[in-house]
């Protein structure tokens, strides 16, 4: 009865340690996604108030001259995208006309069909590649419903209208600026945005992200606080300390002390050399002489051989009677075709 009782109560007690280790770990996954998701906050708030510029030159260069010049009046938005957690980082670009208005301009939208700029079309791009572009556009307008100017009726439908013109490819007559994802590489590495973004992905935290880790992890209640953080993450990282005169002094001994391992080995080596030396030395150069006495003899009998052939005048003797006998043959024998007569 007493055994009965106590597997019963080990069970139990065994059974509710289970039960808090699951909770203490749920516990400690929440917390640290909260910390990952409020640093990830932080970079992408950093991004599109200070780093755009630099985040965007890696992405695209060119699209990057846009920030500079005054007349576009180009921005670019951060937000977060994805099915599971944690979240990436994608950016896009918007383009403020100042109430006045642009045009996209696209072969789509100028060439009516009815036109014969569409029959020049067809005909510079070929039936296959023309049929296939039709058919996209209607499989198009089947699916999302508000693909042309003509749709749109309400705000909606416009709002709907530039998004899918934004994802839409240039080659299909589309802005081709959709939302993209901004990977490790894009970030600066000089910068405590790159740590982060490091931290999410494969969980490994830096030694300069846990300095800074209770700051960024304040909530924000003052625009001082909020500047402290934001500078924070787009601060420069310094580069690292030359190192002192004791560090200096070791390792200048460790390279003074790899050499003379290696002159043992070359020591050890050239033995065995002068060794194999002594016992094989004669005998290869007693080869070589003789390989080179033979060499000069082969030589001097080839020149006195080509001198005995040279000096004697029968080529035409041998090309007449090679010509002769040539003549003799008969193609038709052979069953080859005659060249006279091709």
């Amino acid at each position: 009865m007493m055994l009965h009782l106590f597997f019963v109560f080990f069970v139990f007690f065994r059974i509710d340690f289970g039960v808090a280790a699951i909770r203490i770990q749920r516990a400690w996954r929440c917390h640290r996604n909260k910390q990952i998701f409020r640093l990830l906050k932080q970079a992408a708030r950093a991004a599109e108030t200070f780093a755009t510029y630099q985040i965007l030159k890696k992405v695209s260069p060119l699209e990057a001259e846009l920030l500079k010049d005054p007349g576009m009046q180009c921005k670019v938005r951060f937000r977060f995208a994805g099915y599971e957690f944690p979240p990436f980082i994608v950016f896009k670009i918007f383009h403020n006309s100042g109430g006045h208005g642009n045009r996209f301009i696209t072969g789509k939208r100028i060439i009516m069909p009815s036109s014969e700029a569409a029959i020049d079309a067809c005909k510079l791009m070929g039936n296959r590649m023309y049929y296939e572009q039709m058919i996209c556009d209607q499989l198009e307008h089947q699916k999302y419903r508000v693909t042309d100017v003509v749709d749109v009726a309400t705000f909606k439908d416009y709002m709907q209208y530039t998004s899918h013109l934004d994802e839409t490819p240039a080659h299909r007559g589309g802005r081709d600026n959709c939302w993209r994802k901004l990977s490790l590489k894009n970030m600066p590495r000089s910068t405590l945005m790159y740590d982060i973004v490091d931290y999410s992905e494969s969980g490994t935290l830096s030694s300069r992200l846990k300095e800074e880790m209770k700051l960024l992890l304040q909530m924000p209640h003052t625009e001082d606080v909020q500047h402290r953080q934001l500078s924070t993450v787009t601060q420069v990282r310094s580069p690292a300390p030359p190192p002192s005169s004791a560090i200096s002094t070791y390792l200048s001994s460790m390279h003074s002390v790899a050499p003379r391992n290696s002159s043992r080995r070359s020591h050890k080596a050239c033995r065995k050399v002068a060794k194999m030396r002594r016992l094989y030395g004669p005998e290869k150069e007693q080869d070589q002489d003789n390989s080179g006495n033979t060499n000069q003899q082969f030589t001097g009998q080839q020149e006195q051989s080509n001198q005995i052939v040279f000096s004697d005048d029968d080529w035409d003797e041998e090309a007449e009677r090679l010509y002769a006998w040539s003549q003799s043959l008969s193609l038709e024998e052979s069953g080859m075709p005659s060249p006279v007569h091709l």
